[in-house]
C-alpha cells in the first residue's frame, strides 16, 4: 500500500495557517529537503480551497522547483463539486462523496506508484489524520510564533510518533520526519 506523506511549514506553535508570515528564509537545507520529499511522490492530494488558490498561482510561477513538481504530478482533489480552474494532471477524486476518505482513497493507495503526499491543503491534511490516514509527517518547523491560526493537530486522535530524522538549517529552522505509529 501506498504512503500518505503530509508536508507542512509549521510555526513553532503549531500553526499552519499562511506560511508566508512565518516561513520567513527558506534556506538550500529547505530546498534540498523538499526534494527529497517530492522526490518520492507521483501523486498529490488537494482539498477544494487548496487546488483553487494553487491553480492560479503554479501554472504561471516560472521555473522553482516546486512548480515545476506540482504543475507535473497528478493532482487528486478532494471535492463534491467540479473543478472550476483547469490544471494539467488535476481530476476530482472518484466515487462516491458520502462515502469515508478511506474507502475513496483505497483505489489510488492499492494501485503501484510513489508516495502520495499532502501539500498546502490543512483542512484535507487534518481530515485524513482524523481518519488515521497519513503514514508520514514531513514539517518543517520555523523558529516563529504564529500567535494564533489554525493549528495542523487540533482534532487529530492522539497517538505515538516515531521519528525516523531531524536536522536543523542555518536559519533555525527544524526539519522533522515522523512515522505515525499504528495500534496494533
Amino acid at each position: 500500500m501506498r504512503k500518505i506523506v503530509s508536508y507542512s511549514l509549521i510555526s513553532a506553535d503549531g500553526v499552519v495557517d499562511d506560511p508566508p508570515v512565518f516561513v520567513h528564509d527558506f534556506d538550500e537545507v529547505m530546498r534540498e529537503h523538499l526534494g527529497t520529499v517530492i522526490g518520492t511522490q507521483d501523486t498529490v492530494l488537494l482539498g477544494r480551497r487548496g487546488y483553487d488558490d494553487w491553480a492560479s498561482h503554479w501554472p504561471t510561477a516560472g521555473e522553482e522547483p516546486f512548480a515545476s513538481f506540482i504543475n507535473g504530478v497528478r493532482k487528486v482533489v478532494v471535492t463534491s463539486k467540479p473543478l472550476g480552474t483547469p490544471w494539467a494532471g488535476a481530476e476530482v477524486l472518484a466515487g462516491d462523496p458520502r462515502a469515508s476518505l478511506a474507502e475513496r482513497l483505497a483505489p489510488i493507495r492499492n494501485a503501484s506508484g510513489g508516495d502520495i503526499g499532502v501539500h498546502g491543503s490543512v483542512t484535507l491534511a487534518q481530515s485524513l489524520l482524523a481518519e488515521g490516514l497519513v503514514d508520514e509527517l514531513r514539517l518543517v518547523m520555523t523558529p516563529y510564533l504564529a500567535g494564533g491560526g489554525r493549528r495542523l493537530f487540533d482534532g487529530a486522535p492522539a497517538g505515538a510518533l516515531e521519528l525516523v530524522g531531524s536536522r536543523n538549517t542555518p536559519t533555525g529552522t527544524v526539519l522533522l520526519h515522523y512515522r505515525i505509529r499504528r495500534r496494533p
